[in-house]
């Protein structure tokens, strides 16, 4: 007994035909299918090109369309000849123009010769299918589908969703329990001869016609009829994306598609020279036990979905720009954001960028440019310090920066004077550490020389900036770091506080702060404030300033004492 094969084809024919001819010269008899709608050149052209082998033959042609009962029809035909002209054919296979053998014909033959009662096709309850793609899985049994879903796909919608509204239902034949699976199967000639001879096929046609995508399961439903033992695997290897549209193997597959020790792969493009030059050179059998391993090849191209589905962890590009709130991460490292820190003490950034050991730059987001640390004009990835550039997408150019710089922790400081965009962003990305001093912006202006009606204004839009920014750092929905002090009670207690950010940024230093950066002189703060409520100007968030020569002296007299070691 040896394998019958019935190929399926309608493109790359000069493919099909050296496939073909691998087939019938390792003594299997080829049945083949061509699409109606190939032209008649090219069909006689193929014709011709087999005519020397006397195991080819060609079936009866049907115009074949995805989805429809007439691949199913096409595979009837191919089958009904192999079993009429073959009778030493113990196994049929049904493959694809685009199919490539990776093993000798006689490995296959030999493995179904051993096992001579088993069919191979994937087989499993509608219950039990996780892969269906377009939301038809038990309705594709139940319903009608009258319209091409290719052509008419408006029209196959609205006639769905009719059905569905004034409950319409088929009903499906007795004895019939609907499976699903690959399309590609190797059956044994018993089980394809009961399917093809039953007494009931004409009822079971009738059904199967208007079945969505049919060749999914009719075969695969009525072998569980007849077979005495299924094994629900498909011998053709054959890969999905996560749309449920076939990968295609190139000639970079060729180690992964060898060492996969698989009978069959499928779908081969059509120039991939190296794949067809390798495999097809194969005559004399390598290991007829060998059992398929493609667990290689799934896990592979399980990494390549997750990948093509999830990306990588804050990698923003072109081809791959996720919907909102499905990226796989915002960013993709830790980064540090200190508002507040500047206003209130001198050279804070050189001062962190020494006890943090991280790139330490300025405003990142101030109106007129980006600040990057060093004053330079250009960081990591040509990111620029144009401020229209940057505002053009803020949170585009921040996951940039974040991703130009992976292995270096980045810290940047923020205010309510810079542009407010990616407040959100912040507030939900978990790689985000946020320290706020709030009412530390007032600082600048106490130490401005404008007049009192312009500082009053501006403290009024900076105070209701903060104020919104705050209700955001503080909602349901924040997944980052985020840490809030009012500017009295830091001033209170530096050290402390300091020396728990520099722990969180350096997790694993050792090392204790001796000192921190020198706070700005703030002597007659307290009145300046108090001359904002006199103003008609509340100021809500600095914390209790008494008015006097602020907080200076209470810090000199009520401090805590710190034991540095």
């Amino acid at each position: 007994m040896t394998v019958g094969f019935v190929m399926m084809c309608h493109t790359a024919l000069d493919r099909a035909a050296q496939v073909a001819r691998f087939w019938a010269e390792g003594g299997a008899p080829v049945v083949i299918h061509v699409d109606r709608r190939v032209d008649a050149l090219s069909y006689t052209r193929f014709e011709r090109g087999l005519a020397d082998l006397a195991n080819v033959s060609f079936s009866r042609r049907f115009k074949c369309e995805w989805g429809t009962w007439s691949l199913v029809a096409a595979a009837q035909a191919g089958a009904e000849q192999m079993l009429a002209r073959h009778g030493d054919v113990g196994h049929v296979f049904l493959a694809s123009g685009s199919c490539l053998p990776l093993r000798p014909v006689q490995d296959l033959a030999a493995y179904l010769a051993a096992r001579p009662h088993t069919d191979f096709i994937e087989s499993v309850t509608t219950a039990d299918v996780g892969w269906t793609i377009g939301g038809l899985d038990e309705e594709r049994f139940t319903l009608h589908f009258p319209f091409s879903w290719k052509r008419r796909r408006r029209l196959f919608d609205r006639y769905v969703e009719f059905q569905r509204r004034f409950k319409i239902r088929r009903k499906v034949p007795p004895g019939l329990v609907p499976h699903m699976g690959s399309q590609w199967w190797c059956l044994s000639r018993r089980t394809l001869a009961s399917i093809l001879q039953d007494p009931e096929r004409r009822t079971h046609d009738d059904y199967f016609a208007k079945v969505w995508i049919p060749d999914e399961s009719y075969f695969q439903t009525l072998t569980r009829l007849y077979s005495t033992n299924v094994e629900s695997r498909s011998l053709t290897l054959s890969k999905f994306d996560y749309q449920g549209k076939p990968h295609l193997f190139y000639d970079d597959h060729l180690q992964l598609l060898r060492r996969s020790n698989c009978f069959v792969a499928r779908k081969i493009w059509p120039r991939a020279d190296r794949l067809y030059a390798n495999f097809l050179a194969q005559r004399t059998p390598i290991d007829a036990t060998a059992e398929p391993d493609p667990v290689k090849i799934d896990r592979l191209f399980s990494k390549a979905v997750e990948r093509r589905t999830t990306g990588r962890p804050g990698l923003y590009m072109q081809s791959r720009f996720p919907h909102r709130d499905r990226e796989n991460g915002k960013t993709s490292a830790p980064y540090s954001v200190f508002q507040g820190f500047t206003d209130l003490f001198e050279n804070f950034e050189g001062w962190l960028a020494k006890y943090a050991g991280a790139r330490v730059h300025g405003h990142l987001f101030a109106p007129e440019r980006a600040e990057f640390a060093g004053n330079e004009t250009h960081f990591a990835g040509c990111l620029t310090d144009s401020a229209r550039l940057r505002d053009y997408n803020p949170q585009a150019f921040l996951t940039s920066l974040i991703w130009n710089s992976r292995g270096e922790r980045q810290c940047f400081q923020f205010s309510p004077r810079d542009n407010q965009a990616c407040n959100w962003f912040l507030a939900t990305d978990p790689n985000a550490q946020i320290s706020v001093i709030s009412g530390a912006w007032a600082v600048p202006l106490f130490r401005a020389s404008d007049s009192f009606a312009v500082t009053r204004r501006e403290a009024a839009r900076l105070q209701k900036i903060e104020l919104d920014q705050i209700g955001i750092l503080r909602s349901m929905y924040v997944k980052a770091r985020v840490r809030i002090w009012t500017m009295a009670d830091f001033i209170e207690n530096p050290m402390e506080l300091m020396q728990t950010i520099i722990d969180e940024i350096s997790p694993r230093s050792t090392r204790r702060l001796t000192e921190v950066p020198r706070l700005v002189d703030l002597t007659g703060f307290g009145q300046f404030l108090q001359n904002l409520k006199n103003q008609g100007m509340q100021p809500r968030l600095m914390g209790d300033f008494p008015v006097d020569d602020g907080p200076q002296s209470a810090i000199a007299h009520h401090s805590r004492p710190y034991i540095v070691r």
